[in-house]
């Protein structure tokens, strides 16, 4: 019987190595997986390269993970804001390296990953210092860059409900980068506020197929800082 539903945040992520590149999904504080990025802190895996968005809010989430060294380095589109201190200081200091990926290509690289694609052409960052020492071709008049795609060894996603096969169901914006690293990784751990019995998703509104997934946990609703699901 198939059964990817774990008893603890602790138990779905066993097994992750140090070294690890680790795929986490959010836009800000929209669809963070705080509870495993908690759980990862606690699992004590360091010398990660992380995938995300951003590069941190506060003191919580991705932002603690960083400050708790486990970090080597970290792919983002947008890692400087107004509460990014926590990342600022370990970049500063030279103990944090940094690949900036413009948010298209960071999304595309993830799909790229997960359908199966070598390499493509996309004319972002063409003429920038992000397109220094990449290779460069003008099809059809225009100037594109070569990008590869972004592979994990695991994603930490969070959804709205898994059934025990995993499939898997969003909530509005915290879908944003969930579905691509799920199909970009070589294991999918998803959090959820809900499990359903098979059968009781819609298969048309399923995002993410539980092929994907190879973990699921559910955790407790609680409001997110920018305020969230209310009770």
């Amino acid at each position: 019987m198939i059964n990817k539903i774990a008893d603890s945040v602790a138990q779905a992520l066993d097994g992750i190595q140090d070294g690890a590149t680790v795929l986490i999904g959010g836009f800000g504080t929209a669809g963070i997986p705080g509870e495993l990025i908690d759980g990862l802190i606690a699992h004590g895996a360091r010398d990660l390269t992380v995938v995300n968005n951003n590069a941190g809010n506060g003191d919580a989430g991705l932002a603690a993970l960083l400050k708790a060294g486990r970090v080597r380095k970290i792919l983002c589109s947008f890692p400087r804001q107004a509460d990014s201190y926590v990342f600022d200081e370990l970049y500063r200091a030279g103990k944090l390296e940094l690949e900036l990926v413009p948010q298209g290509n960071l999304a595309e690289r993830l799909r790229a990953a997960g359908a199966g694609v070598g390499a493509f052409f996309c004319p972002t960052s063409f003429g920038t210092e992000l397109a220094n020492g990449k290779e460069t071709r003008e099809i059809d008049g225009r100037q594109y860059v070569l990008e590869y795609p972004i592979h994990g060894d695991v994603a930490l996603i969070k959804a709205e409900k898994g059934d025990r096969w995993g499939n898997l169901t969003y909530r509005k914006a915290a879908r944003n980068f969930g579905p691509v690293m799920a199909t970009a990784a070589k294991r999918t751990i998803a959090s959820v506020h809900e499990i359903a019995e098979l059968g009781e998703l819609d298969p048309e509104s399923i995002v993410t197929p539980g092929i994907f997934v190879s973990k699921i946990v559910k955790i407790e609703r609680v409001a997110t800082q920018a305020g969230g699901f209310k009770k």
